[in-house]
């Protein structure tokens, strides 16, 4: 790979203005800023907000899978005509389970967690004034914002939101009068999807841009934090995956308002055969799933980055593996994109491809593998510091490993199958993407807190969040298994349509008591999170004794970061407890010649400078042992 850095380190510094008696006023500065740090809060504090709608629409739609009987007054006060009476409807059931998945998968779990974690590390740890293109990344996020606000908007229409899952799976999204939710919410959602994509795509440009381009000196491409890898990896698979989703809309618009049958064939409602023919569901399954697959590690490289700089920090250990794990990263970026069919086992595709399919299913799990054994041998025998961000981290690869092993049991065709579309596959992918991402998330915030708001969260509150969340998760997840193996079909508005079913209404019960509990302890979270803006401990420039180049940055925010000249790059990121050295963390702005007793060969590979220095070093010593003896 190539080592060097493109641009000058103290050349780029067109942001400088900001910090030299320029003016800024709140708009300028909270609003439509270009300050990549306060973009990275922007979508922190947008997908939050989106998250707890989200969370409120899950406990919504579990108190109906509880008490299915039962009416809840408040409801009606809530939901209106939708809960008449205090009972959800069965339509707007759909519309609750279609708008939860929707925004956890793009809005919490994308933007909100790749937005934020790219908008804030990019720059400051590849030493950048700032993004490549500012004002397109301001953009990016206020056409995430517009995106939030048309989806919402859905639930104020008459018809109400969309209603065929997160999905939309062609023939409820194609014909608007098949069902309430088929109608203008669901054009709401194609066009609140169609501006988030619009988003993602600038936004991946510009973070791809700004690595390649951006680095300052002596940042190599093998210098880069394994965040930033990640990063890299994730804009990628974003801006390769994401237009072939707005193909896929744009057919599902014509098969809506133009009468095309890209999607429809043979369709019958209310007993009046439709004109449509010739086309097929299934193209827009592959379609979807082109997408869908590769988002599933949009969401999770992310989290998997985040994870190794909080392990290595808080273990006191140099990660395990470090090139392992880029290539690792690069290949679940390469078979993401081989493996969508498995979500398609039941279409009655050829056997043949279905086995293609599997195979390179199975073969994805090999370098996840890889990222979990580097994990604990990173732990192994580390000096550990359990700070709530390292907690989240061991809980995030917790979850990733019991998610993932279920993976290989629907990534097997013959056992997919059975329970595809039943509970196994709900508790599946919660487990893998949706918690593992989010804790990934949570242990971002927790260790970056200081670098965006000067201020320490509450320990405490962070430990109590940590437990309730953990345990709340694997008690409502744990337990859909059994019943996805029992043939439990999911997004059913009651278990008592079928006596095999109804055996599992305690369960469901008890289902929805753990979310509950486990949604309270969000309400700590945000009132650590808001309450530490003002209240919190002061920060330290460097309060957990980090290696990399945020930490180097004045703890006042001045866009530009840096005030001076941009520092320039001496050794990897990972120094941590390097014997012969007095501390046990060396940052990277160190040159070697400032760390000769702790030095080691192969620090040295491929920088003659540095071996030359060693070498006088060393020859020194030896003059010096000669004189004592």
């Amino acid at each position: 790979m190539a080592t060097t850095t493109t641009l000058p380190a103290a050349d780029y510094n067109h942001n400088d203005h900001h910090d030299h008696g320029h003016k800024e006023t709140f708009i300028t500065k909270y609003v439509f800023t270009q300050d990549h740090k306060m973009i990275a809060k922007q979508f922190l504090i947008t997908g939050i907000i989106m998250a707890f709608i989200a969370l409120f629409l899950s406990i919504l739609f579990r108190l109906q899978l509880a008490w299915p009987e039962k009416d809840f007054p408040i409801l009606e006060v809530f939901l209106g005509k939708w809960a008449e009476g205090g009972r959800i409807k069965p339509e707007f059931f759909l519309a609750l389970v279609t708008i939860h998945g929707t925004i956890m998968v793009f809005f919490v779990l994308t933007a909100g967690l790749s937005g934020t974690f790219s908008n804030l590390l990019i720059p400051l740890q590849i030493g950048a004034r700032d993004m490549a293109a500012p004002f397109m990344n301001m953009l990016s996020y206020w056409f995430f914002f517009v995106a939030c606000v048309v989806m919402l908007a859905s639930f104020f229409v008459e018809s109400g939101p969309a209603s065929a899952g997160w999905t939309i799976y062609p023939p409820l999204s194609a014909l608007p009068t098949a069902i309430s939710g088929s109608g203008t919410g669901m054009t709401l959602w194609l066009i609140s999807i169609g501006i988030f994509i619009a988003s993602q795509v600038m936004g991946g440009i510009n973070y791809i841009s700004t690595i390649l381009n951006m680095r300052t000196k002596g940042m190599s491409l093998w210098r880069m934090p394994l965040t930033i890898w990640a990063l890299l990896f994730t804009a990628i698979l974003g801006l390769l995956s994401f237009p072939v989703l707005v193909s896929a809309v744009v057919l599902l618009f014509f098969d809506r308002s133009m009468g095309t049958s890209f999607y429809l064939s043979d369709i019958i409602v209310q007993g009046q055969i439709l004109a449509h023919e010739g086309g097929s569901p299934i193209l827009f399954e592959h379609l979807f799933w082109f997408l869908g697959h590769p988002e599933v590690y949009i969401v999770i490289l992310p989290s998997f980055g985040i994870v190794s700089e909080v392990i290595s920090i808080n273990s006191r250990k140099p990660i395990f593996g470090y090139h392992a794990m880029v290539y690792s990263l690069l290949g679940i970026s390469v078979l993401s994109f081989l493996v969508w069919g498995h979500h398609m086992f039941v279409t009655g595709m050829s056997p043949f491809l279905g086995g293609v399919f599997m195979i390179t299913t199975l073969i994805i799990a090999v370098p996840s593998a890889v990222k979990v054994f580097n994990y604990i041998a990173t732990i192994w025998r580390g000096n550990i510091r359990f700070t709530p961000a390292m907690v989240f981290s061991i809980g995030m690869v917790s979850f990733f490993i019991s998610g993932g092993i279920t993976g290989l049991f629907v990534g097997n065709a013959a056992i997919d199958i059975q329970v595809h579309d039943t509970y196994f596959i709900v508790a599946h992918f919660h487990l893998v993407m949706g918690s593992a991402a989010i804790f990934g998330m949570l242990a971002g915030v927790y260790h970056w807190y200081p670098k965006m708001f000067g201020r320490m969260m509450n320990n405490r509150l962070g430990y109590l969040h940590f437990w309730i969340t953990f345990v709340g998760a694997y008690f409502v997840f744990i337990p859909m298994h059994f019943m996805g193996i029992d043939g439990v079909p999911r997004r059913y508005y009651a278990f008592t349509s079928f006596e095999f079913m109804e055996k599992w209404l305690s369960v469901n019960v008890f289902i929805t008591w753990s979310a509950i509990i486990a949604g309270l302890a969000q309400v700590a979270f945000a009132w650590n999170f808001f309450h530490s803006m003002k209240h919190g401990k002061l920060a330290t420039q460097n309060p957990w004794g980090a290696n990399t180049l945020e930490w180097t940055t004045p703890i006042e925010r001045i866009h530009g970061n840096w005030p001076g000249e941009l520092p320039t790059v001496h050794r990897w990121p990972y120094d941590y407890s390097k014997p012969g050295h007095s501390e046990d963390f060396i940052p990277q702005t160190v040159p070697y010649s400032e760390t000769m007793s702790s030095n080691l060969p192969h620090d040295f590979e491929g920088n003659p400078e540095a071996e030359k220095i060693q070498r006088e070093w060393e020859a020194q010593q030896l003059v010096v042992d000669e004189e004592s003896k």
